[in-house]
């Protein structure tokens, strides 16, 4: 028998719907003269009747149907059940929620693209496929990928087999499985970066569904002309091989297909992240995993610090739905990479609720079991301790915007993009911008975790006809760029998501141009804080990081946060709800005066708000009268 994990308290939880319960059942186990007493196991769960949704998983053999029937149907949209399975391809069917009357249907598709990298071949496909096909403009999103809106149902297959031919994909972009695998976007050239982008994109093949949905549905069966070209840039670590190593502790399943997921996948998305030390550049704290690179003292790449359990999705008024940063749960050798990582995925697998799906998320399973207890459910599937989590330097925040040197002679240029708002808009000629630059310069790019564009490997000798083309097409220079919309973000929201409950990206600005004027007036202009908002509390934008956070809960309302880091290392707390739209300046004065009166020397507004907590701003505003007091 294989043992799993030993717990001092056997019924420390029965997570609410989980289909496993664990008892106090003593198994021993005699290895290399040693005992190992082990005192939780596994009992086989109850039969009983499945959720809805895993039940569809189950009955679509594999993510085909009915998307498959769907598809062939004349209507603008698709039923409930094909949307759940369409999700996986990496699509949304969304509708203009401003316009009455019968819904027009259109899809949202999103690209998976490990570590954020674009070439220009696709940069130059996407611009073209969503000006045919799409409403015109693109959308960097806050996981390092492109997605496209206004696809039309008729021109969905040409646009995915398009990018598959390519050799990009939209495949786990959605759904219940392993996400796109966010990176540093940073493209130094060095053991510790170099490491940073290839494991994510080793992440991304070790995790990617199995199933031939995807070229049966949108390639009529055949190959892509192109296979996905980071596949090539990782060959060497046998990822297939790996993949389906069994150590007989059951990270691998006997699924005929997925041998990671099974049928029924997994009962929540999935999201990886991997750093350098010191780099915070794309919220580490907040994926189910993310991997930190150690190197030893020559530089070299010895393995990764691991931390589990992070995730921002959240209910407003549900108190057993929150926000999260992970926790630390160990180190591991970079050898044994791949087969820890297994080990989570599996343990999320097993013992994530999949009843309760407001609950289905790893964040939940860690919280639950508490760190220690997590750690060893996971080493049961594992096989070996997981070594303790490696000192590190502190993290800190760079967007990475601007010129820099990347360390072999070329240049890197991080260029801000409002929202991630990639379009053409009279004067503002971001989109054509860009397909200058790919055109005239062959340039790479990153899409960056603040929904902004990197290019690298840029010549020295090109740095001047770079600044030209986003000169000539009306592009403001960083130095221009206010510093509190340089760190912001904001979610797509209205009038295209089905859950925004108000505006984000459309107001933002008008909300940063407010809170600039507030600013200037109490003689705090050189104050930077770290601003994010979105239309729900599902937390794409990563709202519960910002020192400053607006989230919306009812039509011209949001609930505001304060206190998150302005390194993000740790979530904010709610202060106030139902904020009206008109009410930002009361609300916000007074905490700013608070600020002034009371920061400590080099104090970041988002600490500050943190260390005197949500008490004190409250009982302070209760006196204050606006105007009182200035920087």
């Amino acid at each position: 028998m294989i043992p799993r994990i030993e717990l001092a308290v056997a019924s420390l939880f029965l997570l609410a719907g989980s289909n496993h319960a664990f008892t106090a059942r003593s198994v021993r186990q005699q290895t290399r003269g040693s005992t190992t007493q082990v005192n939780m196991v596994l009992e086989k769960p109850q039969e009983k009747k499945i959720a809805k949704i895993e039940q569809l998983k189950v009955d679509s053999d594999y993510l085909v149907h009915p998307l498959y029937e769907q598809l062939q149907s004349d209507e603008l949209g698709i039923s409930k059940d094909a949307y759940q399975i369409l999700k996986y391809h990496g699509s949304y069917m969304q509708s203009n929620r401003e316009i009455k009357g019968k819904k027009d249907y259109q899809f949202m598709l999103r690209l998976k693209q490990p570590a954020g990298e674009m070439p220009p071949k696709l940069y130059r496909l996407l611009d073209d496929l969503s000006r045919d096909c799409g409403q015109g403009d693109l959308r960097a999103t806050t996981r390092q990928c492109f997605q496209m809106h206004g696809i039309r149902k008729g021109n969905l297959k040409h646009v995915i087999s398009s990018i598959m031919d390519v050799g990009s994909s939209t495949v786990g972009a959605c759904g219940d499985v392993s996400r796109n695998v966010m990176c540093t976007p940073a493209p130094f050239k060095n053991a510790a970066y170099d490491a940073a982008r290839e494991w994510s994109k080793v992440m991304a093949q070790l995790f990617r569904p199995m199933t031939n949905a995807f070229d049966g549905i949108w390639l009529d069966g055949r190959s892509p002309q192109q296979p996905v070209m980071w596949a090539a840039d990782v060959e060497k670590y046998n990822i297939d091989a790996a993949m389906y190593y069994d150590n007989g502790r059951g990270s691998v399943t006997k699924d005929p297909v997925e041998p990671i997921y099974a049928d029924r996948y997994l009962p929540r998305k999935f999201k990886i992240g991997i750093t350098v030390v010191g780099d915070n550049s794309l919220d580490i704290y907040t994926n189910d995993i993310g991997l930190v690179v150690v190197t030893d003292a020559n530089g070299q790449v010895e393995g990764f610090n691991v931390m589990v359990g992070g995730g921002m999705g959240r209910t407003h008024n549900k108190a057993n739905t929150f926000a999260r940063a992970a926790d630390h749960m160990g180190f591991v050798p970079l050898q044994d990479c791949m087969e820890l990582m297994k080990a989570i995925v599996a343990t999320q697998r097993d013992h994530g609720n999949r009843e309760v799906r407001a609950n289905a998320r790893m964040k939940y399973l860690v919280h639950t079991l508490g760190i220690d207890n997590f750690r060893k459910l996971v080493e049961s599937y594992f096989g070996k301790p997981v070594q303790p989590w490696r000192p590190i330097d502190e993290f800190k925040y760079n967007d990475w915007m601007g010129w820099w040197e990347q360390g072999d002679g070329k240049l890197f240029y991080g260029l801000h993009v409002e929202n991630g708002r990639v379009k053409d808009e009279g004067d503002f000629r971001l989109k054509s911008a860009i397909r200058a630059l790919v055109d005239t310069y062959n340039v790479d790019s990153i899409i960056s975790p603040t929904q902004s564009i990197i290019f690298h490997n840029i010549n020295p000798e090109d740095k001047d006809g770079v600044d030209a083309i986003l000169r000539d097409h009306g592009i403001l220079p960083l130095e221009q760029v206010d510093p509190l919309n340089r760190l912001a973000m904001a979610c797509p929201a209205l009038p295209l998501c089905g859950l925004a409950q108000t505006e984000a990206e459309r107001i933002m600005p008008s909300y940063l141009e407010r809170i600039r004027a507030m600013l200037n007036k109490m003689n705090l202009s050189d104050e930077e804080i770290l601003i994010r908002m979105t239309g729900c509390p599902n937390g794409c934008a990563r709202p519960y990081m910002a020192e400053l956070a607006f989230v919306g809960d009812g039509k011209n309302s949001y609930q505001v946060w304060l206190g998150g880091s302005p390194v993000l290392t740790r979530t904010g707390y709610p202060y106030k709800a139902k904020m009206n739209v008109d009410d930002l300046e009361v609300t916000l004065e007074p905490i700013l005066a608070m600020f002034i009166e009371q920061r400590q020397q080099f104090e970041y507004f988002g600490d500050f708000c943190n260390r005197v907590g949500p008490n004190a701003i409250e009982a302070y505003t209760k006196d204050y009268v606006p105007g009182s007091v200035v920087a």
